[in-house]
């Protein structure tokens, strides 16, 4: 029973208990590029593609066309004779009318049009990814200032515990100077020493605060929600980076060489014939009967084959200017994968840089703390002075910051890494 009664207290102690939020990188990544503003592109660039390809599968639909005129004229056609001459045959010649009218609905239907729709909706598909791929490249350029922003506050944290222990480490500096001074063994100055290196301890404890605050509020605007000011930061562990690029620009080219090439099936399909249905159905004065003044309906129906062949004199211009702009691109992907290494070689040396650096971070740490260690002891026996001695420890709080600077250095330039290659 009393066992039973252990367990439900210690789960009722685990409720009460508050847990500690936790914030990754990879959350920031994902909360930032779905609230970014330009994420709403996608669905329209989406619309508009669904806009235009149903513009062009009505290419297929019958063209229905509306046409009126009224007109007046100065003349009108007669016959090379006097109407008279012919009455003894009993045949009346009608004079028309220099006022004419008609009404008339055309319709055309496409049988072939030499693949011009189907080129056209192979382009509005080639476009929409191109401003998809772009849209891509933009939200991309978030994670790189999330990398900023999240690593400047894992220093800011790191640098504010180690400011905790500094100041306790000083107070305690401080009343040890205080009982030399009791003892005989010391003087004001060396007290007031003490306090000026405590004082300048708090100003930079302020100013870490300052600016992890400044940097928490910029990454909750960037991904869109209040960040509790308990949320725990997790440090991402040091990993290799995986050789390759995956980078969003790569298929932002390749996308815009592939409408290049949908242009192209575009300009050819306009070197082709187009073979087509027509009718049309007409009422006016006169009708097809232009003897007869008088208002009649009409139709004309058949098949119309039409060759736009001044399109030729152009093909050879627009191929060489296809091909010129799609060595453009490949020259912007060649350019950009140069940059991309001069980068990776940059981050690369600093990863080693900062990893070679910190393998004898702990052991200057040590030697200063030694240092200090002995001006202690010559501090307690009146053969150092109060300032002196606060300079060696100082030198140990500023080896143990450069040790964290390099730690958070090192994890900056591995994500620096992660970013140009995408991997």
């Amino acid at each position: 029973m009393k066992s039973r009664q252990l367990v439900l207290g210690v789960m009722c102690l685990f409720v009460v208990l508050p847990c500690r939020a936790q914030l990754t990188i990879e959350e920031c990544y994902r909360k930032a590029q779905a609230n970014y503003p330009l994420i709403r592109q996608y669905d329209l660039i989406e619309k508009s593609r669904a806009y235009h390809l149903a513009n062009a599968n009505r290419g297929y639909v019958p063209q229905i066309a509306f046409s009126a005129k009224a007109s007046y004229q100065s003349d009108v056609t007669k016959l090379p004779f006097a109407p008279g001459q012919l009455d003894f045959l009993g045949v009346e010649i009608p004079v028309l009318s220099k006022d004419q009218y008609g009404v008339s609905v055309e319709v055309t239907q496409t049988i072939w049009d030499g693949g011009a729709i189907r080129a056209g909706k192979e382009r509005i598909e080639a476009e929409a990814e191109v401003e998809k791929r772009y849209t891509e490249v933009s939200l991309y350029q978030i994670n790189n200032r999330i990398n900023q922003l999240y690593f400047g506050i894992l220093l800011a944290d790191a640098q504010l515990r180690q400011n905790v222990l500094y100041r306790e480490e000083l107070a305690r500096r401080y009343r040890q100077v205080e009982s030399c001074i009791e003892n005989g063994v010391g003087n004001q100055a060396d007290l007031d020493a003490v306090k000026i290196t405590l004082l300048q301890a708090e100003q930079s404890r302020i100013q870490f605060e300052y600016t992890r605050r400044s940097y928490v509020e910029m990454l909750a605007q960037f991904i869109g929600e209040e960040i509790d000011p308990t949320t725990e930061f997790v440090r991402p562990a040091v990993v290799p980076v995986p050789a390759g690029i995956d980078r969003p620009e790569l298929r932002w080219y390749d996308s815009q060489i592939k409408r290049l090439h949908a242009q192209d099936r575009s300009t050819q399909a306009g070197l082709m014939p187009k073979l087509g249905l027509f009718f049309t159905g007409g009422y006016g004065k006169p009708g097809l009967d232009m003897l007869e003044n008088s208002f009649s309906p009409y139709y004309v129906a058949g098949v119309k084959l039409s060759w736009n062949v001044s399109n030729f004199y152009t093909r050879r211009n627009d191929k060489r200017r296809i091909d010129n702009d799609i060595r453009a691109v490949e020259l912007q992907r060649e350019t950009f994968l140069f940059n991309i290494d001069l980068d990776l070689a940059q981050k690369s040396n600093a990863m080693t840089r900062n990893v070679e650096q910190l393998r004898y971070d702990d052991e200057i740490i040590a030697l200063r703390r030694s240092v200090c260690r002995a001006s202690e002891a010559k501090m307690a026996n009146g053969t150092l002075s109060g300032t002196d001695f606060m300079r060696d420890v100082t030198a140990v709080q500023m080896a143990q910051q450069e040790k964290i600077f390099h730690e958070i250095e090192l994890l900056l330039s591995m994500y620096e890494m992660k970013f140009i290659t995408n991997r």
